[in-house]
């Protein structure tokens, strides 16, 4: 296992997070205590530090067995969790969104299935539509100072929310926004028009989920194969336009002349764009074939291919603004031909 630091903290991750949202049978899919524990001891004897989990998972039992698997080593596990969503099936008004009564008694429940007196990481799952930045910035802060958090960290928010949290907490001398946690995959895209240039601008760690598109870039659908399309029915992919097949085939011939496996080949990508992905196996075989990505190193050429076959319109202002710039270095364009007073 190879570690990196994460952001602008001193924390020393290691390249894959585990993401134990499968741990836990309250969804109606997911692994078995036996196995989740297989997972999570195959994890950590490669070397492994970094659990991502959430208060929602399996509506909390993946808290509660993690609680368990972590008591002996606590101190050498960077562990993170969410809240926003709640903890219970339609769990009401006061226990979900991002409110500071919500955040308190989300944090204070988490602490206490996890069987710990701190998060190392604190993650806002997502925007609740109502509740301010700067009120999210301050509860947060409000958390670091108390001790049961020692990092904030936002997931799923865009761009420009992350942007004025972390302004607003450096301006106000509060706990600085330490990390994002976002989508991105050779299916998903979308975050490279906002999302990471902001987190790379501010320095902030980026985690990234669903590194395999929901189990499409392992191929296995094609093969008529099961999966969380089938148990889950969430954050699934499909080859629902012509760049996901052509990257879904890509992905195989690359997989083929190299001889690793499809998944690996997805996961590599995401590595080999600098980012640092969350894996989420179901079974310890699915968790072995996940680690076994840390050793696939991608030719350029394969790089290439994969990033041409995937790539998506960035759209405006991006394309205008490439297009421009290129005129100007270009010499085909004149600053002076431009015109005097704004367009209308």
């Amino acid at each position: 296992m190879r570690y990196r630091i994460f952001g602008q903290t001193g924390l020393r991750v290691s390249s894959l997070a585990l993401g134990t949202g499968n741990f836990g049978k309250g969804w109606g899919y997911g692994s078995d205590r036996e196995e989740a524990r297989k997972i999570f001891t195959g994890y950590r004897e490669i070397g492994g530090n970094f659990i991502d989990t959430a208060d929602q998972y399996q509506f909390g039992q993946s808290e509660e067995m993690l609680g368990d698997f972590i008591a002996a080593e606590r101190d050498d596990i960077v562990l993170a969790s969410k809240f926003s969503l709640g903890d219970t099936h339609g769990a009401g008004l006061q226990r979900t969104g991002n409110s500071r009564k919500s955040m308190i008694q989300s944090v204070e429940a988490s602490l206490k299935r996890l069987k710990t007196d701190r998060l190392d990481l604190l993650w806002v799952h997502m925007p609740d539509g109502v509740t301010p930045i700067d009120e999210i910035a301050r509860n947060l802060d409000d958390l670091v100072g108390s001790g049961k958090i020692l990092y904030p960290g936002l997931s799923d928010f865009p761009a420009w929310r992350v942007a004025t949290a972390a302004t607003i907490a450096e301006l106000r001398g509060w706990a600085p926004v330490a990390a994002v946690q976002l989508e991105y995959s050779l299916v998903e895209r979308s975050a490279e028009r906002e999302l990471l240039p902001m987190a790379d601008a501010f320095k902030l760690g980026t985690v990234t989920w669903s590194p395999l598109g929901g189990g499409l870039l392992t191929g296995k659908y094609r093969k008529g194969e099961t999966g969380r399309a089938q148990g889950l029915g969430a954050v699934i992919h499909d080859e629902s336009d012509a760049r996901k097949t052509a990257t879904v085939d890509e992905v195989l011939a690359i997989s083929q002349e190299t001889g690793h496996p499809p998944g690996q080949i997805a996961i590599a990508w995401v590595l080999a764009k600098g980012r640092l992905p969350i894996i989420g196996p179901r079974t310890p075989e699915q968790m072995a074939d996940n680690i076994a990505s840390l050793e696939v190193t991608l030719a350029a050429e394969h790089i290439q291919r994969l990033d041409k076959a995937s790539a998506i319109a960035m759209g405006f202002p991006f394309d205008i603004v490439a297009a421009s710039a290129g005129n100007l270095a270009g010499g085909k364009a004149d600053l002076t031909d431009f015109p005097k007073h704004p367009v209308k």
